[in-house]
């Protein structure tokens, strides 16, 4: 079993995928994207657009290019600097297929078909059983292991697939040599799982999310639709039993959540009143980023800020396969 990284105080390497998806909702800014933006601040960061991982469930072409754009404007917007970061497309390091390939040589059958994508997809009986869901799992190692990372930030449910990632570089490392690091996972704990206003995982499939980018409109529906339920104030942590405060707590100061608390003892104050400061907190805590992103659909530098990250990530990109041409004997 994979054992939890501790927070280091040197810089490291860090690594994580965005799969394109639609637009972005708070469950993904708490759970990955905030994450993200700070680790950059002392550590080498790699972030790409998982397309490649996208095209095992995404058949449209046209939404693909449009979901792919989007990641890029939504990171940049809430606080990437692709200065500080090396930020790129997965498509445009074609290695990672590669490696993909040289990898699935010395992967164990069994090994993915205990990976959970793949049991939970045969469990819910869909009909779009493809191999390329089947093998997800190594092409996942190869965006790892192709970079050497130390560190990678994931949430509960890609805990495993680290995990595989390991177990295939060590399988790889047995044979032909020591080539590849070891990579460690970071969960935050308390925010791990984001409830949603149902009071499930907040999720697109559960279509339980509040966004962070669409109209005012459209967030206040999602705010005011929070299905809400009697708490015990006695309880020392009422936030962890209530979707209002769980969520009010993310974005709220110390005091800010003790006075809500003390307004929901008081009697009178109401769950609409509530939400109310929960939607004002949410749009206060994204103007900037709405703002910006809007500033940004309208730029020319999108495609030149990707090149640049392509760029810086396949020097290393190259340089990890050389090892892996020369340990295996293909070069």
């Amino acid at each position: 079993m994979l054992i939890q990284s501790m927070w280091y105080k040197k810089s490291m390497r860090i690594l994580s995928g965005i799969k394109p998806s639609g637009r972005p909702h708070i469950g993904n800014y708490l759970g990955a994207i905030r994450q993200h933006i700070q680790l950059q601040k002392e550590h080498e960061c790699i972030y790409f657009v998982a397309d490649y991982h996208a095209l095992t469930t995404l058949r449209n072409g046209k939404e693909l290019k449009e979901y792919r754009r989007g990641i890029v404007l939504d990171y940049l917007a809430l606080g990437l600097d692709p200065k500080k970061t090396t930020f790129f497309f997965q498509s445009d390091i074609p290695e990672h297929a590669e490696l993909q390939w040289i990898l699935s040589t010395i992967t164990p059958q069994g090994l993915l078909e205990r990976a959970h994508a793949w049991k939970d997809a045969k469990a819910k009986g869909e009909r779009d059983m493809n191999a390329g869901l089947f093998i997800y799992p190594v092409l996942m190692a190869a965006d790892i292991l192709m970079y050497q990372a130390d560190w990678v930030p994931v949430g509960k449910d890609q805990v495993q697939h680290v995990e595989i990632a390991r177990d295939i570089a060590q399988k790889f490392n047995q044979f032909y040599g020591e080539t590849f690091k070891l990579p460690e996972v970071k969960i935050e704990e308390n925010v791990a799982t984001v409830i949603g206003t149902d009071g499930q995982k907040m999720s697109k499939s559960y279509q339980n999310t509040i966004s962070i980018f669409e109209d005012e409109s459209v967030i206040k529906k999602q705010v005011m639709g929070i299905q809400t339920a009697s708490i015990d104030l006695k309880d020392p942590m009422p936030a962890k039993n209530d979707i209002i405060l769980s969520l009010y707590e993310q974005f709220a100061t110390p005091e800010e959540l003790k006075t809500m608390k003390e307004n929901y003892k008081a009697g009178g104050f109401g769950y609409g009143n509530a939400k109310k400061e929960l939607l004002q907190k949410i749009l206060a805590h994204f103007s900037e980023a709405r703002t910006l992103r809007a500033k940004l659909e309208k730029s020319q530098d999108l495609d030149k800020i990707m090149a640049s990250g392509a760029q810086k990530a396949r020097i290393i990109a190259e340089k990890t396969m050389q090892k892996v041409y020369k340990n295996t004997g293909l070069a």
